[in-house]
């Protein structure tokens, strides 16, 4: 019954959150309210459980970077780049639009895609007015290769963060593996925007002027503040790399940054903290509790072993259909709900291919062992004859292949298991990059 409440409290939520009929902060809190007053969620393990609760991890990496990108964007930056690319274009409108293209795709891995937009998007509105042509095909271009180059890095857009948080993915990983896939990706979305927005390619010589009359410089508000305030980030963005060697967890590291930050450009506090989008925090908060009603009712775990039954061990076919299915859901629901709906699934799958975990599976099976071999040790029955108690306590093997040989070839294989599980944990072999994971 539980399970059947928890689930039609999340679809009614969901349904109102993918409509917009009604504020999505609205909706996650009444959702979670009534999770917590109907007790579908694990009391107060909300706040403290990483799988069953609130992801602290996703809400402080999110409110350092907000933080960070709220002072930078004072300095002008982002004005002073979109009017360097206008004057670079001479008016030229796919040059033009490659060009932004290119300034949203390189800043949104390392200050989030949404905020991207948001700082070039005025920029672009104004060029596009001066050049007297249609800014619409340039804001969607902006918003595709905005998307695009936000999936390069786990701070690039919020899925990220969620995947990257309940997956164990680093910094790192998403770089490695990411990053090339988005520049191939962009490269031929480049090519792609000349024939489709070729109608809107009108070059207009009369009105080029107008766009080189702008004066960049004037753009940038402080220089001195800009030039520390891209030290912090490139620090910052350094110790998102470093995390497999320091063993710091992002969200640390953005909220360090964006101390130092505040510590450095002098700002009001009260201004900056003005900037942070308190309620979509909020919102990722009420969220995962959420989620963690599903988790807690075992709603998660019924469809997870559904999905695991209908495909079975076919990896390929479970791929295409999370690939294409996310496609298609993604163009009808918010992402940020889906992913962190579907995030669970993902890691009961991962737990039921059998891989390690981290050290700490290997140290918990390892002790297991030790507690069955002892077990089976007492009990024994009586010694045989001729032969001495202590004796017995010393060879054990012999007595067990005097009992039953297929005991003792059972008990050995136990034994060399243990022996390779404690040296994986010993050398850690599962945090390595080259150690396959699930």
């Amino acid at each position: 019954m539980s399970a059947i409440l928890a689930l039609a409290i999340f679809i009614v939520a969901f349904f109102f959150i993918a409509t917009e009929k009604a504020n999505k902060v609205k909706v996650v809190l009444i959702a979670a309210g009534l999770m917590a007053v109907l007790g579908l969620i694990p009391g107060a393990e909300v706040f403290f459980s990483e799988h069953e609760g609130i992801d602290w991890n996703v809400i402080f990496l999110l409110l350092g970077m907000m933080i960070i990108v709220g002072i930078i964007k004072q300095t002008g930056v982002f004005d002073y780049l979109a009017i360097w690319a206008a004057k670079r274009s001479k008016g030229r409108p796919y040059r033009l639009m490659v060009m932004l293209m290119g300034i949203t795709a390189v800043a949104s891995p390392f200050l989030d895609n949404v905020t991207t937009i948001m700082l070039v998007a005025p920029v672009t509105i104004v060029v596009c007015n001066r050049l007297r042509i249609a800014a619409q095909p340039y804001l969607i271009a902006e918003v595709l290769a905005s998307n695009i180059g936000g999936a390069a890095t786990l701070i690039g857009d919020p899925p990220n963060i969620i995947i990257g948080s309940r997956a164990g993915l680093t910094f790192n990983d998403f770089l490695v593996h990411m990053a090339p896939i988005v520049v191939v990706i962009f490269a031929v979305f480049v090519l792609f925007t000349r024939v489709l927005f070729r109608k809107s390619f009108q070059y207009n010589a009369e009105h080029v002027a107008e766009v080189m009359a702008l004066q960049e410089r004037r753009a940038i508000t402080d220089m001195r503040l800009l030039v520390r305030c891209l030290i912090v980030l490139a620090a910052v963005v350094t110790g998102f790399g470093l995390h497999a060697v320091v063993h710091v967890d992002p969200s640390i590291v953005a909220l360090v940054g964006a101390g130092v930050m505040l510590l450095v450009s002098r700002a009001n506090v009260d201004e900056v903290l003005r900037e942070v989008e308190w309620p979509t925090l909020v919102f990722f908060a009420g969220l995962f509790v959420m989620v963690a009603g599903l988790v807690h009712t075992g709603v998660i775990a019924a469809i997870g072993t559904w999905a695991l039954d209908a495909l079975g061990d076919n990896y390929l076919v479970a791929a295409t259909a999370l690939l294409f299915g996310s496609s298609a859901l993604g163009a009808f629901f918010d992402n940020i709900p889906y992913v962190a709906t579907t995030a669970p699934h993902r890691r009961r799958r991962r737990r039921r291919r059998g891989r390690p975990a981290g050290r700490s599976g290997a140290v918990v099976g390892l002790r297991a062992r030790r507690r069955l071999r002892r077990q089976r040790h007492r009990g024994r029955g009586q010694p045989q004859r001729g032969r001495s108690r202590h004796r017995r306590a010393q060879r054990p093997q012999d007595h067990l292949l005097a009992v039953h040989p297929v005991r003792h070839r059972r008990h050995r294989a136990e034994h060399r298991a243990g022996l390779a599980v404690r040296l994986a944990a010993l050398l850690h072999l599962t945090r390595r990059p080259w150690c396959p994971q699930g």
